[in-house]
């Protein structure tokens, strides 16, 4: 168990087959962590990453505020934060790329899958889509619709449908 544990906590070894982590840092609702690796595997390829590493950490509504108040000065919970690798110096470039870190909050994708009337599993891949793409360098707020459209062809591709 203790080994487990300590495994992680730890970044994605750029070596390592599994170059995708999904931990589940909640315990709000129980959730399927190999179907997301899976999943969040699935979008990188679709965005030519597929020799990327990333991690997804699920968490509760109460750390996702703390996180959002810290690292944005905006204090209350939101879905998804994402904070791409900010590696500069030579001994931290890896052969494996490290797009950085997806931070999902459970509780909040669960009142929104309820509020849009979807399966709160495709409300967590909705999620895993949208801070990807933030970690390939895609902004929301800046660009000209060009994330909304790519997520909209995301999940046409890989879920079936709209939201």
């Amino acid at each position: 168990m203790e080994r487990k544990r300590r495994r992680q906590h730890q970044t994605p070894d750029p070596e390592d087959e599994e170059s995708i982590l999904v931990l589940n840092r909640q315990r709000c609702r129980p959730v399927d962590r190999r179907a997301l690796l899976s999943f969040a595997r699935c979008v990188l390829d679709e965005l030519g990453q597929s020799g990327a590493s990333a991690t997804i950490t699920l968490v509760s509504d109460r750390t996702i505020r703390t996180l959002n108040r810290t690292y944005r000065d905006t204090d209350r919970s939101t879905d998804v934060l994402a904070f791409p690798d900010q590696a500069t110096f030579a001994h931290e470039r890896r052969s494996r790329p490290y797009l950085g870190d997806v931070i999902i909050s459970v509780e909040t994708a669960d009142r929104y899958a309820r509020r849009f009337r979807i399966s709160f599993d495709r409300e967590l891949r909705n999620l895993i889509i949208h801070g990807l793409l933030h970690l390939c360098g895609y902004d929301h707020e800046t660009d000209q619709g060009q994330m909304k459209r790519l997520e909209r062809r995301l999940r046409r591709r890989l879920m079936g449908g709209r939201r």
